[in-house]
């Protein structure tokens, strides 16, 4: 192999020596070539081989993340699909729902079927929280009539496959990776469900004709770092706890853009502390009473200077009366094709009680609903996302919607110990 030092500095025909010497040194590079050509290829393939081998292994990583899809097509799944989204009722709604499988996902769905809407999930099953409860959710849909389509929000041939098959009036998205300390664990999972799974959804939804209106779910966690109380729709958002309240801050904007842009019709809730029956197992109202009626130890956070850590817990009733109220309100998208034709509906909401509630009078709660003691561990409140209190002010919902709340926490967990004990048998049943 010839080296740079080896040609002429000045222009010209270069001619080689045919020396011995240089015989000897063209066959040695020539040598040198094939052996690290070969190398190369072999690398090469190596490389492939890993990459082939890494996809393969990335569903069982993704399933934390990812909605996984399952095998979908056919004249029998498009069936179960139409009858499914079929509407039922006069003037009734043709509502997807996205993590139907989910604590608020499976019981919008019920209030939704029940009254008449055509509804049709989406869900993915991930292990972020024990999938047999999710899978127990959705028999119980199945049972209703909703049908639960196996698929992941990132998947955006199968949501054109889905509005293919039916003109969804309406998409309640409720799809998302929640938790804020699991954050810390899985930054990625995040960006992937709350932020790029939006974008998708959106996607979809723009291109399609008539572009459905849409209600999605936003979080309390946006208020972040604000120590004014309750929080109003007014107040700034610009200094999130955590990566989910990042992204969900984000996903915000991103739902302005697509509003500005493509006339989508787009209304954001936000959330304050959901709990009740079939409930997320890492909310702190679900492993209290487990581990309360396991004998173990429960930590009570506790702010700096003795402050106290409160709530503003909303009972999933409550919240599912806001989420239908949003629907029934929402007006029609302004585009077509993903051409805004005119200004569309842009709206954000607080779905809270606004009754916040310190964490140490929840587990006394629940110490007289399941008549155990509790092994409280006080400990200073970590920097992990978590903050110290939320407290939402719902004028505006009140007053748009007819939002108005109706359940006080004891109600609502004595109706969740009730759930809890027949569902996991006083603790016998493992709940993940």
């Amino acid at each position: 192999m010839m080296h740079i030092d080896d040609n002429p500095s000045t222009p010209g025909k270069f001619k080689m020596e045919k020396s011995p010497y240089h015989r000897q040194r063209l066959y040695s590079s020539l040598a040198k070539l094939t052996f690290w050509s070969f190398v190369f290829i072999v690398l090469i393939f190596m490389f492939l081989f890993r990459s082939s081998s890494s996809s393969s292994k990335v569903p069982s990583d993704l399933s934390r993340r990812s909605l996984r899809t399952s095998s979908y097509g056919g004249p029998v799944w498009e069936k179960r699909v139409k009858a499914s989204a079929k509407i039922r009722s006069k003037n009734g709604l043709s509502v997807l729902v996205t993590g139907a499988a989910g604590f608020v996902g499976t019981h919008v769905s019920a209030a939704l079927k029940r009254r008449g809407d055509g509804v049709l999930g989406l869900d993915n099953f991930n292990d972020y929280y024990d999938p047999s409860l999710k899978r127990a959710r959705q028999a119980l849909l199945e049972r209703t009539g909703v049908h639960i389509v196996e698929g992941d929000i990132n998947d955006v041939t199968l949501l054109k496959k889905l509005f293919d098959i039916v003109a969804f009036t309406h998409v309640m998205h409720l799809a998302a990776q929640a938790g804020v300390r699991y954050a810390m664990e899985n930054p990625s999972s995040y960006v992937h469900s709350n932020i790029a799974g939006l974008v998708s959804v959106l996607e979809v939804c723009k291109s399609v004709n008539p572009q459905p209106a849409i209600v999605w779910a936003s979080s309390s966690s946006v208020y972040g770092l604000n120590t004014k109380v309750p929080f109003s729709e007014r107040d700034r958002t610009d200094q999130p706890a955590s990566l989910y309240a990042a992204t969900k801050k984000a996903g915000e904007g991103i739902a302005h853009t697509y509003n500005h842009i493509y006339g989508l019709s787009l209304t954001g809730l936000r959330f304050f502390t959901v709990y009740g029956p079939w409930g997320r197992p890492d909310m702190a109202y679900f492993f209290f009473t487990r581990d309360i009626l396991k004998g173990k130890s429960i930590p009570i956070f506790q702010a700096p200077n003795h402050g106290t850590v409160a709530r503003d817990f909303t009972y999933v009733d409550d919240i599912v009366k806001g989420c239908l109220a949003a629907l029934d309100t929402a007006e029609k998208s302004t585009g077509n094709g993903g051409k805004k034709s005119g200004p569309a509906q842009l709206r954000i909401y607080n779905l809270g009680n606004t009754s916040p509630v310190p964490v140490s009078d929840l587990v006394s709660i629940l110490e007289r609903l399941l008549k155990v003691k509790a092994k409280r561990l006080v400990m200073k409140l970590p920097r992990n996302g978590d903050v110290q209190f939320t407290h939402a002010n719902i004028s505006l919902a009140q007053r748009e919607l007819g939002y108005k709340p109706t359940t006080d926490l004891q109600t609502g967990l004595k109706k969740f110990v009730r759930w809890y004990l027949s569902y996991y048998g006083n603790g016998k049943k493992s709940a993940q």
